[in-house]
């Protein structure tokens, strides 16, 4: 269930991340301030506060009780997005603007310069700090337990309850994240490798 959580959490944040990002870089003005706000508000308050809004408000707003599994992607993948868009704008302000001019006086249209020129070196760029975004996404994954998601914690807490020994289970979750944040860290230095081969 954690592994569900964040993988779709991060495939919205990276997505939504990207649109983001281009709207903080483009010239028109309206479009900074959409992203500037959606970023303002997803960073500047508690993901716990997001979390509970989504799952607990939605019968009040909408009149229909989103899944706890769905309140759980929602606002992690919502919340990733404002911090990815920061990095990967960083990132492509990051990329020299030469190649943005030499691509725009040989013709290339804006969107295949950004596709093919701009985003993949961004990227490689801001890989480092892709990885620790996904890798805070899975340990921030343990709060779903508030919305009683069966997640790992959650598992811990049953498990605790029904042998009356909490310090065991709740090891043994702390294990599994680490292994899995070790994971993840390997995963990124082996396609940060690749990435310094194909140079």
């Amino acid at each position: 269930m954690t592994l569900k959580v964040v993988a779709v959490a991060a495939v919205i944040g990276i997505i939504l991340g990207i649109i983001l990002s281009l709207m903080k870089i483009s010239r028109i003005k309206p479009l900074n301030w959409i992203a500037d706000f959606y970023t303002s508000i997803f960073r500047g308050t508690p993901l716990v506060l997001q979390l509970m809004l989504i799952y607990f408000g939605s019968p009040q707003l909408f009149g229909v009780q989103i899944e706890a599994f769905e309140a759980a992607f929602l606002s992690f993948g919502l919340n990733s997005a404002a911090y990815i868009s920061e990095v990967i704008r960083g990132g492509i302000n990051a990329v020299d603007k030469g190649q943005r001019e030499a691509a725009l006086a040989l013709g290339v249209p804006y969107s295949s310069m950004m596709i093919s020129i701009i985003l993949p070196q961004a990227f490689k760029n801001i890989l480092p700090a892709l990885m620790n975004e996904f890798i805070t996404l899975t340990k921030e994954s343990a709060i779903v337990t508030t919305i009683g998601l069966a997640d790992i914690m959650r598992r811990s807490y049953i498990v605790g309850g029904d042998t009356y020994k909490f310090f065991e289970p709740i090891l043994f979750a702390g294990l599994i994240y680490y292994v899995m944040v070790m994971i993840l860290t390997v995963i990124g230095k082996l396609i940060e490798g690749r990435m310094k081969r194909s140079d």
